[in-house]
């Protein structure tokens, strides 16, 4: 008999990867950043910041953020040519952006939201509303990425919460589902042990040193094929 899960993996998935979400703030007002660093710190998403384009450039190459907050009036570059230099980058295509701004007029958005921006938020800011903002964004954006996934012989279903090999059911529990999906998402990538146990059990779980290893060995066992493959003291990488 089938486990019993939640009606949809995907507002499982989408909870657990917003305590995941990295934001870059750029915005030279050190005001603005420390409101904004703690409210979103406060809803589990891991802020960095910066306060001029250069470090803003600097940074989200270093640390690759899902979100980057820019304010258009900056020094050493603006948020516009952050973004447009951001855009150009392959690695950058798919992250979002959100624009500051003391300039509340229709062509100021138009253009920045023709840059390439996902949203365009006016200061006075209310953090409150900047944070429904971000928290929507990032809603539409899981929504997009809870996907089936089929990689050569093995299909992945996260509605169903199902797996197929060769055509067959296997049946996992729920973290070793959990797990599985996470890896499968970016075949070749290396997940760290600390990101796996945040982005699977959460901040809030206590769980052993050896339990993403046992996990592991049954997915391997379950599945009938060494899927996942150990990079000794770093962490796990699916690959096939």
């Amino acid at each position: 008999m089938r486990p019993q899960f939640p009606s949809s993996f995907a507002q499982t998935f989408i909870g657990m990867e917003t305590k995941a979400r990295k934001v870059l703030i750029a915005d030279d007002e050190p005001d603005i950043l420390e409101i904004l660093k703690y409210n979103l710190s406060g809803e589990g998403y891991d802020v960095i910041t910066a306060k001029d384009g250069d470090e803003a450039l600097e940074k989200a190459r270093r640390t690759q953020p899902d979100l980057v907050v820019l304010d258009v009036m900056m020094p050493k570059k603006t948020g516009v040519e952050v973004c447009q230099i951001l855009r150009t980058q392959a690695t950058f295509k798919d992250t979002l952006i959100i624009f500051l701004t003391a300039v509340n007029d229709d062509g100021s958005q138009i253009r920045g939201l023709e840059t390439g921006a996902d949203d365009y938020v006016s200061k006075p800011i209310s953090p409150k509303v900047f944070l429904s903002r971000v928290n929507a964004l990032f809603r539409r954006l899981n929504k997009a990425e809870v996907k089936t996934l089929e990689l050569e012989n093995i299909k992945i279903d996260p509605e169903r919460f199902m797996v197929q090999v060769d055509g067959s059911d296997i049946v996992l529990a729920k973290k070793e589902f959990e797990l599985l999906y996470l890896l499968a998402q970016k075949p070749g990538r290396v997940f760290l042990r600390n990101e796996i146990l945040n982005q699977v059990w959460g901040n809030d779980v206590i769980v052993g040193d050896r339990t993403i290893d046992v996990h592991i060995r049954k997915i391997r066992q379950k599945l009938g094929i060494d899927c996942v493959t150990t990079v000794k003291g770093v962490g796990y990488k699916f690959e096939l």
